[in-house]
Formats: structure tokens, sequence, C-alpha cells
């Protein structure tokens, strides 16, 4: 059986980061996604795709698929890039050949 271990980002309504520290294990999709045809809605062949596993740390999550027997595919945390801004630079005077190359 094949899962994906990874951190999740935040969702868009999310402004801050909070709960997203832990680690996600989820089972990878062995079925094609298809409309069903009453609803319209996604459906696929195999229930597992529904369950994601929480965990502090991805070691924590790594020595769990290994106790089960599972391969399993890490994938990196993404840094996250702050630009420092300033709200005065909202109002600051660029001269013109500047305004066209931003």
């Amino acid at each position: 059986m094949d899962v994906k271990i990874y951190k999740p980002g935040k969702t868009a309504m999310q402004s801050g980061r909070a709960k997203t520290g832990g680690w996600l294990l989820e089972y990878e999709t062995t079925t094609a996604r298809r409309p069903e045809n009453l609803m319209g809605w996604t459906e696929s062949g195999d229930t597992l795709n529904q369950v994601k596993l929480k965990f502090d740390d991805a070691d924590g999550a790594i020595a769990f698929a290994e106790k089960k027997g599972w391969d399993y595919t890490v994938m990196a945390a993404q840094g996250r890039k702050v630009k420092p801004r300033n709200y005065g630079d909202n109002f600051r005077y660029r001269p013109p050949e500047d305004q066209e190359s931003a």
C-alpha cells in the first residue's frame, strides 16, 4: 500500500499559521476519479482516499508507515517566504521610469 506523508499548508480561509504544524499521512489513490451519474459529484472506487492520519512530526508518520509495512513518500515541507513590507511604501514617490518596470 502506498502512502504519502506531507506537511499541509494553510487553507485560504486562514490568515494565521495556526494548526499547520502537524504532518499528514494520506493513502495514494489507486482508482481514477470520475463524475457520478446521479448527482455529478466526484466518485472513486476506493474509500481509503478519505482517510487522513495526523502526526506531530514526520518521524512519527514514517515510523507508523514502516510499522505497517507500507511504501511511503515524504514530501518536504516548503519554507515560508516573507517579504518585509511597510505601510509607508504604498505612498512613496517613484519616478516614472521605475513605475514602468514594476
